[in-house]
């Protein structure tokens, strides 16, 4: 994924939500409706959490040192896991608890009625601008996949992350105008409060989502199928008989480890198996160019008694 495509997303939403707080919360000031003040704070948290995808997007960039052998390119993980606690407390647990207290207390809007339907409809569409941005970038890079293929799959964090926040954003500005629409008409400011409690459990869903795909990152996730099948072929070739097992580890969306058991035959001098080893390193990188770090062990291919064809244990 390219990461030029999710910073742009990203500084598209940011601006967008940034704009869009402050609209919102001038919006609640004025008319003190709960959704508006829910979806402000949602908006805030939102350019708050993209602020943090550009934070770990910088420091992912470090060079290797002796504490961090293998760079820092996980950091991203780390980063676009802390959006998701963020979006979970920030945004859908006060969604929750500002809909509890407005349940309690109702009220109509009787100040500035025109406000917040005119801020909801401002704010749908700059993040729908945002959202566009985010589907453009991402259309560049997915492929055939499905789109929750492709969160599911992806492993540069930004464009997913933005993906689901923008796509919630506008499901809950249509909540948000539900029910303050709901609220102007029959002047019951319940229907304000269930907006914003519909709001606050789109957000936790969204957070719980991305708490799990970014965990299953931080724990460290293989190469997909197709970078795989292309590294064992690009292994086998001059010297090099067969794989005999391969292991592969992203260390960052754009940085692979590889660590594979090549089969030699048992004539082969050690020269010949130092070429051998630096050749297919070179078809490695020419067919997966983030397969960065390469680490090949020659073996010999021993069938086990009884067991015809069979590799001997490690």
């Amino acid at each position: 994924m390219s990461a030029q495509g999710g910073t742009k997303a990203v500084v598209a939403a940011l601006l967008a939500n940034m704009g869009i707080a402050v609209t919102k919360f001038v919006a609640w000031g004025l008319t003190g409706a709960s959704s508006m003040l829910a979806e402000g704070v949602h908006s805030l948290a939102d350019s708050g959490n993209q602020a943090l995808l550009l934070l770990g997007g910088r420091r992912s960039r470090r060079a290797a040192d002796e504490e961090h052998p293998f760079g820092y390119g996980r950091e991203r993980y780390v980063y676009a896991f802390i959006v998701s606690i963020v979006l979970f407390t920030v945004g859908g647990l006060f969604a929750l608890y500002e809909a509890w207290h407005k349940w309690q207390d109702p009220h109509p809007i009787t100040e500035w009625q025109w406000v917040p339907i005119a801020v909801l409809l401002v704010a749908i569409g700059m993040e729908g601008f945002s959202f566009r941005t985010a589907i453009r970038e991402s259309n560049t890079v997915r492929g055939e996949q499905s789109w929750p293929s492709f969160v599911r799959n992806a492993k540069a964090p930004e464009l997913p992350v933005v993906l689901l926040e923008d796509f919630g954003a506008l499901i809950g500005l249509v909540l948000a105008l539900g029910g303050v629409g709901l609220t102007l008409v029959t002047g019951d400011g319940r229907w304000d409060a269930a907006g914003t409690a519909c709001i606050g459990i789109l957000l936790v869903l969204i957070a719980i989502v991305l708490a799990l795909e970014t965990s299953s990152l931080l724990l460290g996730e293989s190469a997909t199928s197709a970078d795989v099948a292309a590294i064992r072929a690009a292994l086998v070739g001059e010297g090099v008989a067969s794989v005999i097992h391969l292991k592969t580890l992203h260390l960052g969306p754009e940085e692979l480890l590889v660590a594979a058991k090549i089969e030699v035959t048992a004539t082969t001098d050690g020269a010949s198996i130092a070429r051998a080893i630096d050749a297919a390193e070179e078809r490695v990188r020419a067919a997966v160019p983030i397969a960065r770090s390469i680490y090949l062990e020659p073996d010999l291919r021993r069938a086990e008694p009884g067991v015809p064809g069979a590799v001997a244990p490690d």
